[in-house]
């Protein structure tokens, strides 16, 4: 399977997921709308998500992918399936990582008020707001050991070149949140309150954490694997893995940290700020997702197997491939995003309890956020780079140089710039580590662009800004439909999307901003073995 026959069926699970994610934002504003009860929910949501992107999806991941690959290569290279000495590994691993679990989810629900306490500046004076909050959180932390085992089973599976079940578990969850939100409304309309109704969602996040456990153990046991429960067992292969493992958390934790902070920040605002943060990212987050995490998934094992054997030059290749493809499909959605933030907020947002000032509030958030949706993405492409070398150190100053500079940023001017300045400094700290990222690499003689490539991103530019100058004329033609009817709203966006995205690709290949036949070739290319 090719490069981009992986990315293609990573990306449109992933896109399943995230247009569920956006239904689940619409029905959350309408049902929900923007207030504290909904601040206190998104806060809750975001820590235990924190600690599953520090442990489970970065650091653990990071580390396990490639030495649970090199395993099942060894056995296929030694004459069997591959499955017998990667299976007993990753039952070392669980034995150690499940206890590890279950000791965080304690100590959290122990020290949870102090953590929503220091968390929540705001609220300190409120004692009912403070608790509420603390509920919300100790009810939805245990998700963080749900979803850690499914990271487990994700990776197994990638490692085999099965990644349609790890892309597809988060549209569980978000049917789950879907389906009670909907409940929610009818309960509210019965005479239920507002604060019910939230807690009815606080508790669904760890049911639809448990179904996504299920579904995953299910394809792990028919892909040939059988997780089994033992005692925990420190092999000289799971300290090696904590040894790679340690220092990739300690960078992925800066890139938490500033999710944190940013909470932080927001919470030191006046206003619902973390819920207009959350709409305007969860459009940010969307070509982030397809796109971005995509890429990280399919090429991590390709840059692994071709490191391994040494052959810089294969390794180069699904670099650069990988990058061509990352912009040519996120720069428009970045420009587009940066013009039509407010309509599209608008269009998809807007009605029942959240208001067109609402709207407008989390469009202006959008367009700064998405400045940085391009570095985001080569962050993503970036970092694999150094993870197949089983170097998850040096990332970490990057991170650390963006979050310095996001905390400095907000220290300074949070009270100046409110909202926006917070989501234009994450924008910004973006660009710096993927400055950083790509100079350390080229430093190292493992990654430099080439000239044809840079050529290329260039002229994705241009048609970039093609596209960029008729949406600028084309948006405010559209102004009375963005709050309108369904028909209008629908007309409206898809009037914006569809000339957006034809004459982005239409000048593209015009001017030669991506070449035919390396996408062909991506589409056909064998498996590296």
């Amino acid at each position: 399977m090719g490069l981009l026959r992986n990315v293609g069926t990573i990306g449109s699970l992933t896109l399943v997921s995230r247009v569920a994610g956006l239904a689940r934002d619409m029905i959350f504003a309408r049902v929900l709308g923007a207030n504290e009860a909904t601040d206190a929910f998104l806060q809750a949501f975001i820590l235990p998500n924190v600690f599953r992107r520090l442990f489970a999806e970065g650091a653990f991941s990071a580390a396990f992918v490639p030495m649970f690959s090199r395993r099942v290569r060894e056995g296929e290279d030694a004459g069997d399936d591959g499955h017998a000495a990667a299976a007993e590994f990753s039952n070392d691993v669980l034995s150690v990582f499940l206890p590890a679990l279950i000791i965080l989810v304690a100590l959290a629900e122990i020290a949870m008020p102090a953590i929503i306490w220091l968390w929540s500046p705001e609220w300190r004076g409120d004692a009912d707001q403070l608790g509420f909050a603390t509920d919300l959180a100790r009810i939805t932390f245990p998700y963080i050991a749900l979803i850690s085992l499914v990271t487990l089973f994700t990776g197994m599976l990638n490692s085999v070149s099965r990644f349609a079940p790890g892309a597809s578990f988060p549209i569980i969850l978000n049917l789950v949140l879907i389906a009670v939100l909907l409940g929610g409304e009818y309960w509210m309309s019965t005479g239920g309150t507002l604060r019910e109704a939230v807690y009815a969602l606080a508790f669904s996040v760890s049911f639809g954490g448990l179904l996504q456990l299920i579904w995953l153990y299910i394809w792990t046991r028919a892909s040939g694997f059988r997780p089994s429960l033992q005692l925990p067992k420190v092999t000289p292969q799971v300290k090696r893995l904590c040894w790679i493992a340690l220092p990739a958390a300690v960078g992925a934790g800066a890139y938490q940290i500033n999710t944190i902070l940013q909470v932080y920040f927001l919470n030191d605002l006046e206003g619902s700020n973390v819920t207009y943060m959350n709409y305007a990212d969860r459009l940010n987050q969307l070509p982030l997702g397809i796109i971005g995490i995509a890429l990280a998934t399919a090429i991590l094992p390709a840059l692994s197997k071709h490191i391994a054997a040494d052959e810089h030059e294969g390794a180069t290749k699904v670099q650069s491939d990988a990058i061509e493809l990352a912009m040519l499909l996120t720069l428009p959605a970045a420009v587009a995003m940066a013009i039509c933030g407010v309509p599209f907020i608008s269009v998809i947002f807007e009605g029942g309890r959240f208001s067109a000032e609402d709207a407008a509030i989390s469009g202006n958030i959008l367009t700064a956020l998405v400045f940085g949706l391009p570095a985001y993405v080569l962050v993503r492409v970036l970092v694999p780079g150094f993870y197949a070398r089983q170097d998850t150190r040096t990332p970490i100053y990057a991170a650390m140089a963006a979050l310095t500079f996001f905390v400095a940023f907000n220290l300074a001017f949070l009270h100046r710039f409110g909202v926006v300045g917070v989501a234009a400094a994450s924008a910004v700290g973006a660009w710096i580590n993927c400055t950083i990222l790509y100079a350390i690499l080229a430093k190292r003689s493992h990654y430099r662009m080439p000239q044809l490539l840079m050529s290329r991103l260039a002229r994705q530019v241009l048609a970039a800004a093609v596209m960029g100058a008729a949406l600028w004329f084309l948006r405010d033609v559209f102004a009375d439909w963005y709050g309108g009817n369904v028909f209008e709203r629908i007309g409206a966006l898809a009037t914006l999307t569809a000339t957006g995205a034809v004459l982005y690709f239409a000048t593209a290949f015009l001017v030669g901003a991506v070449d035919r036949a390396t996408i062909g070739k991506l589409a056909k290319r064998k498996p590296v073995k």
